[in-house]
């Protein structure tokens, strides 16, 4: 049996992938399939922490934009991330996994305080550790929140799970020209303004020089094919 390529990694999940294609609320047929491979990747003896979105219930900037003070809005959206992570948590238990929640904001009636220590202890018992509120702050992404944890972490690669098979130089569904990227790095990603994560979380994965891998979940087995080393996607630095 071959062994993973990767030993632990972050996996960033949209809220809006989790909601299927109603791109609203929660789809738990995509969430199985999701928590089914989390599984099989656990089995296989990789170490996974998960930061999850909340765009399917809340996008601070967007929702509220221009109708609600910023800070209070990205609190808002900070509480949805936290709803995902308590429903993936849910559906892996129910399949037999272990897993703790740990939140940027308290909230110890449903979830841990995140404390690195703690979180790496959980990874290294074999638990998936779903992080929920982001980074605990406004004005800072979900994305940045994926690197932060990876970092803090020790992730051996950011796994980010979009609605896109990979990186493309241009719009793919506006441009019949885009090329689609095996490999690039984080300069170019940052030069030509490609919108693989926001600036502040590319910037911060370049720094800490944490490979990104992105590729599409809409085939949620990408999860696993990533994991043991086969070429999806696009991977950012590396």
């Amino acid at each position: 049996m071959s062994e993973p390529k990767y030993q632990r990694v972050l996996l960033k999940i949209s809220g809006e992938a989790l909601a299927g294609d109603a791109s609203r609320g929660l789809d738990f047929q995509v969430i199985g399939k999701v928590c089914d491979v989390i599984k099989r990747c656990v089995e296989k003896g990789v170490q996974i922490g998960v930061v999850v979105g909340g765009g399917n219930f809340w996008r601070g900037l967007k929702d509220g934009g221009g109708q609600m003070v910023r800070v209070r809005s990205d609190h808002m959206g900070m509480l949805a991330t936290a709803i995902n992570a308590l429903a993936v948590a849910d559906v892996l238990e129910q399949k037999g996994v272990e897993v703790r929640v740990e939140t940027a904001i308290e909230m110890r009636s449903i979830a841990e305080p995140y404390i690195r220590s703690k979180a790496i202890r959980h990874l290294e018992k074999g638990r998936v550790v779903i992080f929920g509120c982001g980074t605990g702050n406004p004005f800072f992404s979900t994305d940045t929140a994926a690197v932060l944890r990876a970092a803090e972490i020790d992730a051996d690669v950011i796994l980010l799970a979009k609605n896109i098979d990979g990186v493309y130089s241009a719009d793919p569904k506006k441009d019949p020209n885009a090329v689609k990227y095996s490999k690039i790095s984080y300069d170019d990603v940052l030069a030509q303004h490609l919108g693989v994560m926001d600036t502040t979380a590319t910037s911060l994965s370049m720094d800490n020089e944490i490979p990104v891998l992105l590729f599409a979940l809409k085939d949620p087995e990408n999860i696993l094919r990533v994991v043991m080393g086969e070429e999806i996607g696009t991977i950012v630095g590396g």
